[in-house]
């Protein structure tokens, strides 16, 4: 049985990288920069003004003052107003580059005009209010890093170069398997029998890789038959890059996913991994093709994805996920309860992380069937095996990423 970090670290080694790929700024939000890029303009391109005010000489900004307006400059005008000499002011609104001879800007409110003139409240300090060139970037300053992931803040960054595309790691196509001969699709009027159940991990892991920018070009079941496992996967395989297959993958009577793969070319790969829950988790690749198997009951297929699928989407997005750690957010937090595991595995701790409060509470019944527990948490935090924390314990909780707004 395999430790987390090393069944990690073998499939980051084992995922390929996506082939990189232009696309629009439009459309490259979530994805992953292929390139490094440096600045071409600088941001600001030239010193404007920050406020609605008068454009001065610093030197002639004393309270008091009277300046003689000598003309109006506004935002998009690449000249206008004149120059300010001594004695004299240009009306500026914001973003209007800086007139000749001005240092320094006045507010409006700390002015009284009258007529022609103005009488000036308030000094100015030289550059008060003035944007200056290049404060924020300055040309061949890095903006963007290969790997890194494109926010909207970012893209708008690249936007402000005057860049229409950017090259980005493909995502993968990913498809989506399940299997078992007691799920049943949900819909209108579907009625379960007894023993019958609603198929609920097709549609958590496609809305996990959602989540982390995949589209999934495909959704399979297949039963606990081997021929016609096999004829699914087959399809699968050649449907997508990534195949997530939910259940069949433990040592039960019915389980055979391991069998027909290996039968299909599958190799390279690893079975069980020592984490709780999600133990049966099974990693493999039939070509350039990559497997992996989660276990059936629908928390262990969820925290296996958050665990290790993530770990390898990062890597072939082209990041560099850490093998040590899942590829999620680490958040600081403290216990507001004690935790403990007995048990031989470490043990994820399904919960929520209170932002306000800096708190982390676990959630519902800490077991792989309870998907309504599941629901409610929004953050996993490790207990090691034999651990014991106290409440008021400093934790790390992991969250799935969502750092698209910046």
């Amino acid at each position: 049985m395999l430790e987390e970090s090393e069944a990690r670290r073998r499939l980051i080694e084992a995922t390929p990288l996506g082939k990189i790929t232009s696309v629009p700024l439009e459309a490259a939000l979530g994805a992953t920069a292929a390139v490094t890029l440096r600045a071409r303009v600088a941001l600001p391109g030239f010193d404007n003004s920050q406020m609605d005010g008068y454009a001065v000489r610093s030197s002639d900004a004393v309270a008091g003052a009277i300046l003689h307006v000598v003309g109006r400059r506004f935002a998009g005008e690449e000249s206008g107003g004149g120059a300010v000499g001594p004695g004299t002011a240009v009306r500026i609104f914001t973003g209007a580059p800086l007139p000749p001879g001005a240092d320094a800007v006045v507010m409006q409110e700390d002015v009284e005009p009258t007529g022609e003139t103005i009488r000036l409240r308030v000094g100015a300090e030289p550059g008060e209010f003035v944007r200056r060139r290049g404060a924020d970037l300055c040309e061949g300053q890095i903006v963007l890093r290969e790997g890194d992931r494109l926010t909207p803040a970012r893209l708008g960054l690249l936007a402000s170069q005057g860049l229409a595309e950017i090259p980005v790691r493909k995502a993968p196509g990913a498809v989506v398997v399940t299997t078992g001969d007691e799920l049943v699709e949900p819909g209108p009027g579907v009625e379960l029998r007894h023993g019958q159940i609603f198929n609920s991990n097709g549609t958590l892991l496609e809305a996990g890789l959602r989540l982390f920018g995949v589209t999934a070009p495909g959704r399979f079941h297949a039963p606990d038959d081997p021929a016609r496992l096999r004829t699914v996967l087959e399809q699968a395989l050649q449907a997508g890059d990534f195949c997530l297959i939910a259940g069949g993958v433990s040592v039960g009577e019915k389980d055979h996913v391991k069998r027909v793969l290996a039968d299909l070319g599958a190799t390279g790969g690893f079975w069980k991994v020592r984490v709780k829950p999600g133990k049966p988790f099974f990693f493999a690749r039939a070509g350039e093709k990559v497997i992996f198997g989660l276990p059936g009951n629908p928390v262990s297929s969820w925290i296996t994805f958050l665990l290790f699928v993530v770990s390898s989407l990062q890597r072939y997005a082209g990041r560099a996920p850490d093998p040590a750690v899942p590829g999620l957010v680490p958040v600081r937090t403290r216990l507001a309860e004690a935790l403990e595991n007995d048990g031989d595995r470490p043990h994820y701790v399904r919960g929520r992380w209170e932002g306000k409060t800096g708190l982390f509470r676990s959630v519902g019944i800490q077991q792989s069937h309870a998907l309504h527990g599941l629901s409610l948490a929004n953050a996993l935090v490790r207990i090691g095996s034999g651990e014991r924390l106290r409440a008021g314990e400093e934790v790390i909780a992991y969250l799935p990423e969502d750092d698209r707004w910046g």
